[in-house]
């Protein structure tokens, strides 16, 4: 692709293809904005990834035309993700049929078993998360939700403003 030697070459793309698609990677995200590697919602987190593995194939290419063709697919997935953004913010009706719906999966220190097993989570899975937020006691858990991109937040303490659970589908 640039030199004959094919042992030069290979090191040359490697290095020359991968400092453009990083440089055009970065460009992209300045007009596209943060998000991009937001992990926001699952549609989000596919991005993330489809442009990881883009970035990977563009820098490994073994054509221009390759090459091209992930840079322009690179730029065409966070274009799309932009403007589902947009269209989630600007339509209720759009956000609810993209986007999946938070979880409630504990309640003041009581687990919902039906919202785990709707969920495929596990008490393990819970037990997890609440050492990873320092939690010493159950009843000292207000909240535990498995959001749209599959984390799971803890809310613990005295009192819990439900404003933090709007939009978290309470029973299933």
């Amino acid at each position: 692709m640039l030199f004959d030697n094919l042992a030069i070459d290979t090191i040359a793309r490697a290095a020359i293809l991968s400092t453009i698609a990083v440089v055009w990677v970065m460009l992209v995200v300045r007009v596209i904005g943060l998000r991009a590697f937001s992990k926001m919602t699952s549609f989000d987190f596919v991005v993330t990834v489809a442009t990881g593995s883009l970035l990977a194939g563009a820098s490994q290419a073994l054509t221009w035309s390759a090459f091209v063709q992930s840079c322009l697919a690179i730029a065409t997935l966070l274009g799309v993700q932009f403007v589902m953004a947009r269209c989630r913010r600007a339509s209720g009706r759009f956000q609810d049929l993209t986007q999946n719906t938070p979880v409630l999966l504990m309640e003041n220190g009581a687990f919902l078993p039906a919202a785990l097993k709707k969920a495929r989570v596990t008490r393990d899975d819970v037990y997890a998360k609440l050492r990873e937020s320092n939690v010493l006691a159950l009843s000292d858990v207000r909240a535990v939700v498995l959001e749209t991109t599959g984390d799971i937040s803890v809310l613990h303490g005295d009192a819990l403003e439900e404003d933090l659970l709007n939009g978290v589908r309470q029973r299933i």
